[in-house]
């Protein structure tokens, strides 16, 4: 039985990749730091095969807890401590420990065509697919879903629930790709388990643009939602520069001009993805239609993002 190394299995994400690959029968380790409190392996135990304590600052003490792995899946979240130095001590940990995969904590949209500077979080990813591609001895697969779709609920600023509007800046047209947190664990669980994933795999539950937005609210809602284009791109970018200056809050993970980034991006179109590869599991993806249907109903409540 392949033997899963997750790390990050406390978050979000990564709980939900964590038993979405028990669920599939998996063999998995989880690494938690030194010292870790019982309440935090308590969550993990049910449904992991094994939970190993490591010093993160440490590579060795890394790659002890990877030995006899099949891959290493990353589902860490932080800034550059986090998502560049943490996780090249993880490779370097993986490729000791002979483990032959890499699975980075991406689950982004396409942030290759993003210009440095131009959104923070994304850049960081960016620095550390350099490291990883320079490195031949370990294969690495990168899974990008777009923008989780849960955010949707309220958390994202693209639909104006109170006054029955979805939010554009430029095209209302243009097409953005988006899944669901849950989607992309079931998806990052089968890719853990397949031996012959190819450097990218791109998927989206739905492709929405704030047109298409509108019309699906007006549908669920029973009510008419129409777009509102407060201004195009480039004065968009111009508060996002306004509002880092106002408040910069740099330590923290999803500052306000940070999901003003997400959204310029999206809006920009640069990370659209040109090809899905949804089919390549055997899954149903959730779309936007049910996810907001649900929401609307009271089925399910509004996602809070996680700092």
């Amino acid at each position: 039985m392949k033997k899963i190394i997750l790390a990050g299995a406390t978050g979000d994400l990564g709980s939900r990749v964590l038993k979405n690959l028990h669920d599939l029968g998996a063999n998995v380790t989880c690494l938690v730091r030194l010292n870790a409190n019982d309440a935090v392996k308590g969550k993990l135990r049910p449904y992991a095969k094994q939970i190993v304590e490591a010093d993160y600052e440490e590579v060795s003490s890394l790659a002890k807890a990877c030995v006899g792995g099949s891959v290493v899946v990353s589902t860490v979240s932080g800034l550059h401590p986090v998502i560049v130095e943490f996780q090249t001590r993880l490779l370097k940990a993986a490729i000791a420990a002979a483990v032959p995969r890499f699975i980075p904590s991406d689950y982004a949209v396409d942030y290759r065509s993003i210009p440095e500077g131009e959104n923070r979080n994304l850049n960081l990813r960016e620095k550390f697919r350099k490291i990883i591609d320079a490195e031949k001895r370990i294969k690495a697969t990168s899974i990008l879903n777009g923008a989780f779709m849960d955010m949707l609920t309220g958390v994202a600023p693209f639909i104006l629930f109170p006054i029955k509007r979805t939010l554009c800046w430029g095209n209302p047209d243009q097409l953005m790709d988006w899944t669901t947190i849950e989607d992309t664990a079931r998806y990052t669980a089968y890719a853990s388990l397949d031996n012959e994933t190819p450097r990218y795999l791109t998927i989206a539950g739905d492709e929405l643009s704030a047109r298409k937005l509108a019309d699906i609210m007006t549908e669920v809602a029973g009510k008419k939602y129409k777009v509102m284009r407060p201004a195009g791109l480039d004065l968009f970018k111009l508060m996002i520069e306004m509002t880092k200056l106002i408040i910069p809050n740099k330590r923290k993970i999803y500052p306000p001009w940070q999901g003003m980034q997400y959204m310029y991006s999206m809006y920009k179109g640069d990370c659209k993805f040109k090809q899905l590869n949804n089919d390549r599991y055997n899954m149903k993806f959730t779309d936007a239609r049910l996810l907001l249907g649900e929401f609307i109903k009271g089925k399910i409540p509004k996602y809070m993002l996680r700092d």
